[in-house]
Protein backbone atom coordinates (compact mmCIF):
# COMPACT_ATOMS: atom_id res chain seq x y z
CA UNK A 1 0.00 0.00 0.00
CA UNK A 2 1.39 3.40 -0.97
CA UNK A 3 1.36 6.44 1.29
CA UNK A 4 -1.25 8.00 -1.01
CA UNK A 5 -3.50 4.95 -0.63
CA UNK A 6 -3.02 5.00 3.13
CA UNK A 7 -4.06 8.65 3.28
CA UNK A 8 -7.06 7.87 1.09
CA UNK A 9 -8.06 5.06 3.47
CA UNK A 10 -7.88 7.49 6.37
CA UNK A 11 -9.99 10.03 4.48
CA UNK A 12 -12.55 7.30 3.80
CA UNK A 13 -12.76 6.36 7.45
CA UNK A 14 -10.66 3.18 7.55
CA UNK A 15 -8.72 4.47 10.54
CA UNK A 16 -11.09 7.15 11.65
CA UNK A 17 -14.62 6.50 12.76
CA UNK A 18 -17.88 4.83 11.90
CA UNK A 19 -20.60 6.96 10.41
CA UNK A 20 -22.51 8.49 13.28
CA UNK A 21 -25.73 6.99 11.87
CA UNK A 22 -24.37 3.57 12.88
CA UNK A 23 -24.09 4.65 16.51
CA UNK A 24 -26.46 2.82 18.86
CA UNK A 25 -27.50 4.55 22.07
CA UNK A 26 -27.14 2.29 25.11
CA UNK A 27 -30.33 1.42 26.97
CA UNK A 28 -28.80 1.18 30.43
CA UNK A 29 -29.20 4.30 32.56
CA UNK A 30 -25.73 3.93 34.06
CA UNK A 31 -24.12 3.88 30.61
CA UNK A 32 -26.09 6.93 29.50
CA UNK A 33 -24.90 8.74 32.62
CA UNK A 34 -21.34 7.61 31.92
CA UNK A 35 -21.54 9.00 28.39
CA UNK A 36 -22.59 12.39 29.77
CA UNK A 37 -19.64 12.19 32.18
CA UNK A 38 -17.35 11.41 29.26
CA UNK A 39 -18.62 14.40 27.26
CA UNK A 40 -17.81 16.66 30.23
CA UNK A 41 -14.12 15.73 30.33
CA UNK A 42 -12.93 17.24 27.01
CA UNK A 43 -9.21 16.49 27.35
CA UNK A 44 -7.49 13.13 27.79
CA UNK A 45 -3.82 12.17 27.73
CA UNK A 46 -3.14 9.34 25.30
CA UNK A 47 0.12 7.39 25.39
CA UNK A 48 1.54 4.89 22.91
CA UNK A 49 4.56 3.20 24.46
CA UNK A 50 6.41 -0.05 24.10
CA UNK A 51 9.73 -1.59 23.03
CA UNK A 52 9.38 0.03 19.57
CA UNK A 53 10.17 3.38 21.21
CA UNK A 54 13.84 2.32 21.28
CA UNK A 55 14.03 2.63 17.49
CA UNK A 56 11.89 5.74 17.13
CA UNK A 57 9.76 3.61 14.83
CA UNK A 58 6.02 3.58 14.23
CA UNK A 59 4.31 1.08 16.52
CA UNK A 60 3.69 -2.42 15.10
CA UNK A 61 2.83 -1.60 11.51
CA UNK A 62 6.22 -2.33 9.94
CA UNK A 63 5.60 -6.02 10.76
CA UNK A 64 2.73 -6.20 8.28
CA UNK A 65 3.91 -7.12 4.77
CA UNK A 66 0.88 -6.32 2.64
CA UNK A 67 -0.61 -3.03 3.75
CA UNK A 68 2.00 -1.05 5.64
CA UNK A 69 4.77 -0.11 3.22
CA UNK A 70 4.43 3.48 4.44
CA UNK A 71 5.54 2.40 7.93
CA UNK A 72 8.91 1.09 6.68
CA UNK A 73 10.17 4.37 5.25
CA UNK A 74 12.46 4.79 8.27
CA UNK A 75 13.88 1.26 8.16
CA UNK A 76 17.24 1.97 6.57
CA UNK A 77 19.33 -0.78 8.20
CA UNK A 78 17.65 -4.01 7.08
CA UNK A 79 16.02 -4.96 3.77
CA UNK A 80 15.23 -8.61 4.54
CA UNK A 81 11.75 -8.67 6.10
CA UNK A 82 12.26 -11.98 7.90
CA UNK A 83 15.36 -10.63 9.63
CA UNK A 84 13.73 -7.30 10.38
CA UNK A 85 10.68 -8.95 11.96
CA UNK A 86 12.89 -10.95 14.31
CA UNK A 87 14.82 -7.80 15.20
CA UNK A 88 11.54 -6.03 16.01
CA UNK A 89 10.21 -8.94 18.07
CA UNK A 90 13.48 -9.08 20.01
CA UNK A 91 13.19 -5.45 21.12
CA UNK A 92 11.67 -6.78 24.35
CA UNK A 93 15.13 -8.07 25.27
CA UNK A 94 16.58 -4.54 25.43
CA UNK A 95 13.58 -2.52 26.67
CA UNK A 96 14.64 -1.22 30.09
CA UNK A 97 12.91 2.11 30.91
CA UNK A 98 14.72 2.71 34.19
CA UNK A 99 13.55 6.34 34.31
CA UNK A 100 9.84 5.47 34.11
CA UNK A 101 7.97 8.22 35.97
CA UNK A 102 4.35 7.22 36.72
CA UNK A 103 3.81 9.78 39.49
CA UNK A 104 5.49 12.57 37.50
CA UNK A 105 3.33 11.80 34.46
CA UNK A 106 0.20 11.86 36.60
CA UNK A 107 1.23 15.15 38.24
CA UNK A 108 1.93 16.72 34.86
CA UNK A 109 -1.43 15.65 33.48
CA UNK A 110 -3.38 16.72 36.56
CA UNK A 111 -1.68 20.11 36.80
CA UNK A 112 -2.23 20.94 33.14
CA UNK A 113 -5.90 20.25 32.62
CA UNK A 114 -6.01 16.64 31.45
CA UNK A 115 -8.98 14.72 32.83
CA UNK A 116 -8.26 11.05 32.01
CA UNK A 117 -5.61 8.67 30.68
CA UNK A 118 -5.79 6.52 27.52
CA UNK A 119 -2.89 4.06 27.68
CA UNK A 120 -1.82 1.36 25.23
CA UNK A 121 -1.87 -1.83 27.26
CA UNK A 122 -1.04 -3.79 24.08
CA UNK A 123 -0.61 -2.72 20.45
CA UNK A 124 -0.88 -4.98 17.41
CA UNK A 125 2.64 -6.35 17.95
CA UNK A 126 1.30 -8.25 20.96
CA UNK A 127 3.71 -6.95 23.62
CA UNK A 128 1.77 -6.61 26.88
CA UNK A 129 2.54 -3.68 29.17
CA UNK A 130 1.04 -5.46 32.19
CA UNK A 131 1.80 -8.62 34.14
CA UNK A 132 -0.46 -10.89 32.12
CA UNK A 133 -0.62 -14.61 32.78
CA UNK A 134 -1.37 -15.36 29.12
CA UNK A 135 2.09 -14.85 27.56
CA UNK A 136 5.74 -14.27 28.39
CA UNK A 137 5.92 -11.57 25.71
CA UNK A 138 5.32 -8.86 28.27
CA UNK A 139 7.00 -6.14 30.28
CA UNK A 140 7.33 -8.52 33.25
CA UNK A 141 8.59 -11.41 31.13
CA UNK A 142 11.98 -12.90 32.02
CA UNK A 143 13.46 -11.83 28.66
CA UNK A 144 12.71 -8.17 29.39
CA UNK A 145 15.45 -6.59 31.55
CA UNK A 146 12.86 -4.34 33.21
CA UNK A 147 11.01 -7.30 34.72
CA UNK A 148 12.89 -7.06 38.04
CA UNK A 149 12.18 -3.34 38.51
CA UNK A 150 9.77 -2.31 41.28
CA UNK A 151 7.68 -0.52 38.62
CA UNK A 152 7.77 -3.44 36.17
CA UNK A 153 3.98 -3.82 35.94
CA UNK A 154 3.66 -0.58 34.00
CA UNK A 155 -0.12 -0.61 33.63
CA UNK A 156 -0.66 -1.12 37.35
CA UNK A 157 1.79 1.62 38.27
CA UNK A 158 0.32 4.09 35.80
CA UNK A 159 -3.31 3.32 36.55
CA UNK A 160 -2.75 3.68 40.29
CA UNK A 161 -0.75 6.91 39.89
CA UNK A 162 -3.34 8.56 37.67
CA UNK A 163 -6.31 7.47 39.77
CA UNK A 164 -4.50 8.86 42.84
CA UNK A 165 -4.65 12.25 41.11
CA UNK A 166 -8.34 11.84 40.31
CA UNK A 167 -7.76 10.95 36.66
CA UNK A 168 -9.76 7.92 35.44
CA UNK A 169 -8.48 5.24 33.07
CA UNK A 170 -9.33 4.36 29.49
CA UNK A 171 -7.50 1.15 28.57
CA UNK A 172 -6.38 0.84 24.94
CA UNK A 173 -6.28 -2.79 23.77
CA UNK A 174 -5.57 -4.12 20.30
CA UNK A 175 -7.91 -6.92 19.29
CA UNK A 176 -5.27 -8.09 16.81
CA UNK A 177 -2.13 -9.77 18.14
CA UNK A 178 0.71 -10.35 15.71
CA UNK A 179 2.75 -12.37 18.18
CA UNK A 180 0.45 -15.00 19.60
CA UNK A 181 0.64 -18.29 17.61
CA UNK A 182 -3.14 -18.56 17.28
CA UNK A 183 -3.39 -15.32 15.21
CA UNK A 184 -0.30 -15.22 13.03
CA UNK A 185 -0.10 -18.99 13.10
CA UNK A 186 2.75 -20.98 11.56
CA UNK A 187 2.19 -23.42 8.67
CA UNK A 188 -0.79 -21.43 7.40
CA UNK A 189 -1.53 -19.78 4.07
CA UNK A 190 -0.08 -16.33 4.84
CA UNK A 191 2.99 -17.14 6.92
CA UNK A 192 5.46 -15.57 4.47
CA UNK A 193 3.32 -12.58 3.58
CA UNK A 194 1.44 -11.34 6.60
CA UNK A 195 -1.23 -8.67 6.74
CA UNK A 196 -3.20 -7.07 9.54
CA UNK A 197 -5.56 -10.04 9.81
CA UNK A 198 -4.92 -13.64 10.87
CA UNK A 199 -2.71 -15.91 8.77
CA UNK A 200 -5.67 -18.21 8.07
CA UNK A 201 -9.38 -18.07 7.36
CA UNK A 202 -11.19 -18.34 10.72
CA UNK A 203 -14.12 -20.06 8.99
CA UNK A 204 -11.81 -22.83 7.82
CA UNK A 205 -9.90 -23.11 11.11
CA UNK A 206 -12.60 -22.59 13.77
CA UNK A 207 -10.68 -24.39 16.54
CA UNK A 208 -7.60 -22.23 15.99
CA UNK A 209 -9.74 -19.10 15.90
CA UNK A 210 -11.51 -20.13 19.12
CA UNK A 211 -8.11 -20.51 20.75
CA UNK A 212 -7.28 -16.92 19.78
CA UNK A 213 -10.65 -15.65 20.98
CA UNK A 214 -10.17 -17.29 24.38
CA UNK A 215 -6.66 -15.83 24.62
CA UNK A 216 -8.06 -12.34 23.89
CA UNK A 217 -10.88 -12.76 26.39
CA UNK A 218 -8.44 -13.78 29.10
CA UNK A 219 -6.25 -10.74 28.47
CA UNK A 220 -9.13 -8.27 28.45
CA UNK A 221 -10.66 -9.73 31.58
CA UNK A 222 -7.34 -9.50 33.41
CA UNK A 223 -7.29 -5.76 32.73
CA UNK A 224 -10.97 -5.33 33.56
CA UNK A 225 -10.99 -7.34 36.79
CA UNK A 226 -7.49 -7.09 38.30
CA UNK A 227 -6.44 -3.49 37.59
CA UNK A 228 -8.98 -1.41 39.45
CA UNK A 229 -11.72 0.79 38.10
CA UNK A 230 -11.67 1.20 34.32
CA UNK A 231 -13.96 3.77 32.70
CA UNK A 232 -13.54 2.63 29.11
CA UNK A 233 -12.13 -0.26 27.09
CA UNK A 234 -10.65 1.43 24.01
CA UNK A 235 -10.42 -1.23 21.31
CA UNK A 236 -8.23 -0.89 18.23
CA UNK A 237 -7.97 -3.15 15.14
CA UNK A 238 -11.47 -2.64 13.83
CA UNK A 239 -10.93 -5.26 11.13
CA UNK A 240 -11.21 -7.92 13.86
CA UNK A 241 -14.98 -8.04 13.54
CA UNK A 242 -17.76 -10.45 12.64
CA UNK A 243 -18.28 -8.73 9.27
CA UNK A 244 -14.74 -9.84 8.32
CA UNK A 245 -15.26 -13.42 9.55
CA UNK A 246 -13.21 -12.48 12.62
CA UNK A 247 -15.82 -12.52 15.35
CA UNK A 248 -14.02 -12.06 18.65
CA UNK A 249 -17.32 -12.33 20.56
CA UNK A 250 -16.62 -9.05 22.29
CA UNK A 251 -20.04 -8.90 23.92
CA UNK A 252 -19.21 -11.89 26.13
CA UNK A 253 -16.25 -10.05 27.65
CA UNK A 254 -17.96 -6.71 28.02
CA UNK A 255 -21.10 -8.08 29.63
CA UNK A 256 -19.04 -10.19 32.04
CA UNK A 257 -16.91 -7.17 32.98
CA UNK A 258 -20.01 -5.02 33.46
CA UNK A 259 -21.20 -7.34 36.22
CA UNK A 260 -18.56 -5.73 38.46
CA UNK A 261 -17.97 -2.50 36.48
CA UNK A 262 -21.46 -1.65 35.19
CA UNK A 263 -20.34 1.82 34.08
CA UNK A 264 -17.80 0.41 31.59
CA UNK A 265 -17.88 2.14 28.20
CA UNK A 266 -16.40 0.52 25.10
CA UNK A 267 -14.96 2.08 21.97
CA UNK A 268 -14.97 -0.75 19.43
CA UNK A 269 -13.43 1.43 16.75
CA UNK A 270 -14.97 1.54 13.24
CA UNK A 271 -17.16 -1.50 13.93
CA UNK A 272 -20.43 0.17 14.85
CA UNK A 273 -23.05 -1.61 16.90
CA UNK A 274 -23.72 -1.69 20.65
CA UNK A 275 -20.06 -1.71 21.71
CA UNK A 276 -18.90 1.37 19.85
CA UNK A 277 -20.17 3.72 22.55
CA UNK A 278 -17.60 6.33 21.52
CA UNK A 279 -16.51 7.03 17.94
CA UNK A 280 -12.87 7.92 17.49
CA UNK A 281 -11.63 10.10 14.62
CA UNK A 282 -7.88 9.71 14.21
CA UNK A 283 -5.41 12.49 13.40
CA UNK A 284 -8.20 14.77 12.21
CA UNK A 285 -11.13 16.92 13.29
CA UNK A 286 -14.50 16.31 11.62
CA UNK A 287 -15.63 19.10 9.30
CA UNK A 288 -19.00 19.37 11.01
CA UNK A 289 -20.24 18.86 14.58
CA UNK A 290 -21.06 15.27 15.56
CA UNK A 291 -24.09 14.63 17.74
CA UNK A 292 -22.91 11.37 19.29
CA UNK A 293 -20.07 10.94 21.83
CA UNK A 294 -16.70 11.20 20.11
CA UNK A 295 -13.01 11.64 20.78
CA UNK A 296 -10.32 12.69 18.30
CA UNK A 297 -7.00 10.98 18.98
CA UNK A 298 -4.33 13.36 17.70
CA UNK A 299 -0.59 13.31 18.20
CA UNK A 300 1.48 15.97 19.93
CA UNK A 301 4.32 15.20 17.51
CA UNK A 302 4.48 13.60 14.07
CA UNK A 303 3.36 10.13 15.16
CA UNK A 304 1.76 8.16 17.98
CA UNK A 305 5.11 6.55 18.82
CA UNK A 306 8.21 8.31 20.09
CA UNK A 307 10.39 9.81 17.35
CA UNK A 308 13.88 11.12 17.91
CA UNK A 309 14.19 14.86 17.24
CA UNK A 310 10.42 15.13 16.77
CA UNK A 311 8.70 18.50 16.46
CA UNK A 312 5.78 19.11 18.82
CA UNK A 313 2.68 21.22 18.43
CA UNK A 314 2.94 24.59 20.12
CA UNK A 315 0.73 25.73 22.96
CA UNK A 316 -1.15 27.95 20.53
CA UNK A 317 -1.76 25.04 18.14
CA UNK A 318 -3.01 22.86 21.00
CA UNK A 319 -5.39 25.53 22.31
CA UNK A 320 -6.85 26.10 18.84
CA UNK A 321 -7.16 22.35 18.26
CA UNK A 322 -8.95 21.80 21.58
CA UNK A 323 -11.34 24.70 21.00
CA UNK A 324 -12.37 23.43 17.56
CA UNK A 325 -12.93 19.87 18.83
CA UNK A 326 -14.94 20.97 21.86
CA UNK A 327 -17.01 23.40 19.77
CA UNK A 328 -17.93 20.48 17.51
CA UNK A 329 -18.95 18.32 20.45
CA UNK A 330 -15.93 16.11 20.99
CA UNK A 331 -13.04 15.32 23.32
CA UNK A 332 -9.36 15.58 22.45
CA UNK A 333 -7.20 12.56 23.31
CA UNK A 334 -3.80 14.19 22.93
CA UNK A 335 -1.12 11.57 22.34
CA UNK A 336 2.24 12.19 24.03
CA UNK A 337 4.71 9.36 23.40
CA UNK A 338 7.20 8.54 26.18
CA UNK A 339 10.89 8.10 25.47
CA UNK A 340 12.47 4.62 25.66
CA UNK A 341 14.14 5.56 28.97
CA UNK A 342 10.77 6.21 30.63
CA UNK A 343 10.68 10.01 30.59
CA UNK A 344 8.51 12.36 28.54
CA UNK A 345 10.23 14.55 25.93
CA UNK A 346 11.00 18.06 27.17
CA UNK A 347 9.44 19.66 24.10
CA UNK A 348 6.17 17.83 24.69
CA UNK A 349 6.18 18.81 28.36
CA UNK A 350 6.67 22.47 27.47
CA UNK A 351 3.65 22.47 25.14
CA UNK A 352 1.52 20.60 27.68
CA UNK A 353 2.32 23.30 30.22
CA UNK A 354 1.39 26.06 27.77
CA UNK A 355 -1.96 24.38 27.19
CA UNK A 356 -2.40 23.95 30.94
CA UNK A 357 -1.69 27.61 31.62
CA UNK A 358 -4.39 28.64 29.17
CA UNK A 359 -6.87 26.15 30.62
CA UNK A 360 -6.22 27.40 34.14
CA UNK A 361 -7.64 30.76 33.04
CA UNK A 362 -10.33 29.74 30.56
CA UNK A 363 -11.25 26.15 31.45
CA UNK A 364 -14.76 27.16 32.49
CA UNK A 365 -15.54 27.67 28.80
CA UNK A 366 -14.23 24.18 27.91
CA UNK A 367 -15.06 21.60 30.59
CA UNK A 368 -18.64 20.42 31.03
CA UNK A 369 -19.87 22.33 27.98
CA UNK A 370 -22.06 21.32 25.06
CA UNK A 371 -22.44 22.52 21.49
CA UNK A 372 -24.36 25.52 20.25
CA UNK A 373 -24.72 27.01 16.77
CA UNK A 374 -22.87 28.34 14.87
CA UNK A 375 -20.32 25.97 16.47
CA UNK A 376 -17.07 26.77 14.65
CA UNK A 377 -16.64 29.36 11.90
CA UNK A 378 -13.24 30.47 10.62
CA UNK A 379 -11.50 31.74 13.77
CA UNK A 380 -14.59 31.93 16.01
CA UNK A 381 -16.05 29.10 18.09
CA UNK A 382 -18.86 28.63 20.62
CA UNK A 383 -19.74 26.41 23.56
CA UNK A 384 -22.54 26.53 26.12
CA UNK A 385 -23.09 25.58 29.72
CA UNK A 386 -26.72 25.83 30.78
CA UNK A 387 -27.96 29.27 29.70
CA UNK A 388 -24.44 30.67 29.39
CA UNK A 389 -22.76 30.84 25.99
CA UNK A 390 -19.01 31.16 25.51
CA UNK A 391 -17.44 32.67 22.42
CA UNK A 392 -13.82 32.09 21.40
CA UNK A 393 -11.92 34.41 19.07
CA UNK A 394 -8.82 32.51 17.94
CA UNK A 395 -5.68 34.64 17.66
CA UNK A 396 -3.59 33.81 14.62
CA UNK A 397 -1.01 36.61 14.69
CA UNK A 398 0.49 38.86 17.38
CA UNK A 399 -0.88 37.64 20.70
CA UNK A 400 -0.27 41.00 22.33
CA UNK A 401 -1.95 43.10 19.67
CA UNK A 402 -5.56 43.58 20.73
CA UNK A 403 -7.94 45.12 18.16
CA UNK A 404 -10.30 47.91 19.17
CA UNK A 405 -13.36 45.97 18.07
CA UNK A 406 -14.26 42.43 17.01
CA UNK A 407 -17.43 40.82 15.70
CA UNK A 408 -18.84 37.67 17.27
CA UNK A 409 -21.23 35.97 14.79
CA UNK A 410 -23.88 35.00 17.34
CA UNK A 411 -27.59 35.79 16.88
CA UNK A 412 -29.02 34.63 20.23
CA UNK A 413 -30.30 36.89 22.98
CA UNK A 414 -27.46 38.52 24.95
CA UNK A 415 -27.72 41.06 27.79
CA UNK A 416 -24.09 41.14 28.92
CA UNK A 417 -20.66 40.22 27.53
CA UNK A 418 -17.68 39.59 29.79
CA UNK A 419 -14.12 39.09 28.60
CA UNK A 420 -12.98 36.19 30.76
CA UNK A 421 -10.00 36.98 32.99
CA UNK A 422 -9.84 40.54 31.59
CA UNK A 423 -12.94 42.68 32.12
CA UNK A 424 -16.64 42.37 32.81
CA UNK A 425 -19.54 44.08 31.09
CA UNK A 426 -18.01 45.06 27.74
CA UNK A 427 -19.72 47.54 25.49
CA UNK A 428 -21.33 45.89 22.44
CA UNK A 429 -23.82 46.47 19.65
CA UNK A 430 -26.03 44.03 17.79
CA UNK A 431 -25.84 43.99 14.02
CA UNK A 432 -26.81 41.80 11.09
CA UNK A 433 -23.41 40.09 11.42
CA UNK A 434 -23.75 39.37 15.12
CA UNK A 435 -22.28 41.22 18.10
CA UNK A 436 -19.77 44.05 17.65
CA UNK A 437 -17.75 44.10 20.86
CA UNK A 438 -15.59 46.97 22.05
CA UNK A 439 -12.34 45.76 23.59
CA UNK A 440 -10.52 47.79 26.26
CA UNK A 441 -6.89 48.78 26.13
CA UNK A 442 -4.95 46.23 28.16
CA UNK A 443 -2.62 47.00 30.98
CA UNK A 444 1.02 46.36 30.13
CA UNK A 445 1.25 43.31 32.36
CA UNK A 446 -1.94 41.77 30.99
CA UNK A 447 -1.09 39.27 28.26
CA UNK A 448 -3.85 37.70 26.18
CA UNK A 449 -2.75 34.40 24.69
CA UNK A 450 -3.95 32.13 21.93
CA UNK A 451 -7.68 33.00 22.04
CA UNK A 452 -9.97 35.66 23.49
CA UNK A 453 -12.77 34.06 25.51
CA UNK A 454 -16.09 35.83 26.05
CA UNK A 455 -18.97 34.96 28.31
CA UNK A 456 -22.38 35.80 26.83
CA UNK A 457 -25.29 35.99 29.26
Amino acid sequence: MTKEQELLDVANGVHNYSNEKKWIEPKEKILLEQLEWFKDQKLGLMMHWGPYSQLGLVESWALSDDDAEWSREDIDWESDMKTFKQQYVDLNKTFNPLRFQPEEWADLASENGFKYLVFTTKHHDGFAMWDTKTTEYKITGKDCPFHTNKNADICRQLFDAFRAKGLPISAYFSKADWHVPSYWAQNQERVENMWRGPSYNPLEKPELWDEFVQFSHNQMLELLTEYGRIEMLWLDAGWVAAKNNQDIRLGEVVEQARKTQPWLLTADRTVGGPYENIITPEQMVPKEPIDVPWESCITMGSAFSFRYEDQYKTGQELVHLLIEIVAKGGNLALNVAPQPDGRLPRGAIASMKELGSWLSLFGEAIYGTRTIAPYFKSNVAFTRKGETVYGFYLIEDDMNSVPHEITIPYSGAVDQIDWLDVQENLSFKKSSEGLSVQLPRLERNKKVSYAYVFKLT
